[in-house]
């Protein structure tokens, strides 16, 4: 094979692909669709789901909505009914109106009923090439379906409904089965195959299936619950569920829809904070002397924003967010189940220094960075947390949200389906042109 000098050949685009900064400036460009205080351009209008984070032009406490009903009310309802309710969140999502208890038990019977995955497919497809990345094994995964679906072209409404309601079925088992290969084909470990069982809910069977004796809490069912239900959907402007919607929008099939999403949520900088915040808070506890040590947190997250701690990247993971700035709904509720779970595992001197850390990271950030709105702690900072007390292996953090947000994906893309009828294709001013 002939070999190219590609450090020179990376030099070129380096020099050819770069733009000047001030260029955004001067033609109005608003760089990464957002202006410069961070809120988004609108492109588009859904409603499937709506944040608020400010009022009358001025920041306001951060409120999230599923089809109108605000999360904090209906994670109140499934909390107060001592019910699970991943299930019950999806059908509203996905056909805009809570289901009463007939339309309930016939949809956990349907979604029940697709969870079965073709035979011999856990063996062909997630065993034959496993992958430390399981992100990329959920990806592959989806696709290979494509293989087993003689409709797979149809975009009909029933059909790209089916197939949807299918992936949300199956994403627990392909998350979790595509982890299993990881561990043991790569990390020589042992692997454990379960089926899923009917009757248990989408947390249920993921902690059923991840663990070799089966087993798991009340509790630790309804944190999983309550997890996967905040991080179904999030204003349709969000970097993944935007992908579906363009990518819908060229009328191509459910499984390349699908794919393409999860490679976008796969980026650090959509879907991974969760992973890194675990990193950077297990560093910070070696270094305090005791679970109060307040200066050693401000230390740390002092020598975080110098770029001498943890990556060096400059960043604290967990603390601001692009739409919300006093603060993130979803937050405070995973920070009370990251509370609860604390206590039946004996874990409250870690819950103690996240707390802490919570209090402390937006003062220093407020300090010594210039912001343009508000900085506090975002659903990533507890999610991590939540899923270390539930013993998931942090490789299955980022699949865990793709197994949440599919939901969320599957209304847009049924949205998109229903009222679009354009290709989305935004304009890019060319540089390279004549005057």
């Amino acid at each position: 094979m002939k070999r190219y000098d590609l450090e020179r050949l990376s030099e070129l685009c380096l020099q050819n692909d770069s733009v000047d900064p001030e260029l955004y400036s001067q033609y109005d460009v608003k760089k990464g669709l957002r202006d410069i205080n961070g809120k988004g351009v609108v492109a588009g209008l859904t409603n499937v789901s709506f944040i608020r984070s400010s009022r009358n032009g001025e920041p306001c406490e951060g409120r999230l909505f599923y089809r109108g009903k605000d999360i904090n009310e209906l994670v109140s309802q499934i909390v107060e009914g001592g019910t699970l309710g991943y299930e019950r969140i999806a059908y509203l999502l996905i056909f805009g109106k809570e289901p009463d208890a007939a339309e309930l038990a016939e949809f956990n019977e349907l979604l029940a009923s697709l969870r079965q995955l073709p035979k011999n497919f856990v063996r062909d497809v997630v065993m034959k090439a496993p992958s430390d990345d399981i992100m990329l094994s959920l990806s592959e995964s989806v696709l290979m379906l494509s293989g087993y679906d003689k409709n797979c072209l149809d975009i009909s409404l029933p059909n790209v409904l089916e197939q949807c309601l299918r992936l949300i079925s199956l994403f627990p088992q392909l998350a979790v089965y595509g982890y299993h290969a990881y561990n043991y084909y790569i990390n020589n470990d042992s692997m454990y195959i379960h089926y899923p069982e009917p009757g248990l809910s989408a947390a249920q069977n993921l902690l059923m299936l991840l663990r070799p004796d089966r087993c798991f809490t009340a509790l630790e069912a309804a944190a999983l619950d309550i997890a996967l239900i905040l991080h179904m959907e999030h204003g349709g402007g969000n970097n993944s569920t935007f992908t579906m919607r363009v990518v819908t929008s060229s009328g191509t099939d459910t499984y390349s829809a699908v794919a393409a999403a999860l490679g976008s949520l796969k980026g650090p900088r959509h879907g991974g904070a969760n992973v890194r915040v675990t990193g950077m808070m297990n560093e910070l506890k070696s270094r305090l002397s005791s679970p109060d040590d307040e200066a050693g947190v401000r230390r740390f997250f002092e020598d975080i924003l110098d770029k001498k701690a943890y990556d060096r990247s400059g960043l604290i993971y967990g603390m601001g967010h692009a739409v919300y700035s006093v603060s993130d709904p979803r937050a405070g509720i995973l920070k009370e189940f990251a509370r609860r779970l604390s206590v039946e595992k004996g874990r409250d001197d870690d819950y103690r220094i996240f707390s802490m850390a919570e209090r402390i990271a937006p003062e220093i950030i407020s300090e010594r960075r210039r912001i343009y709105k508000g900085v506090s702690a975002n659903v990533d900072f507890y999610s991590g947390f939540v899923y270390e007390l539930l013993n998931i292996p942090p490789e299955l953090y980022t699949p865990i949200f793709a197994v949440a947000r599919i939901v969320g994906w599957s209304a847009h893309r049924l949205e998109e389906l229903v009222g679009g009828g354009k290709i989305i294709r935004p304009a890019y001013i060319g540089l390279c042109g004549d005057e």
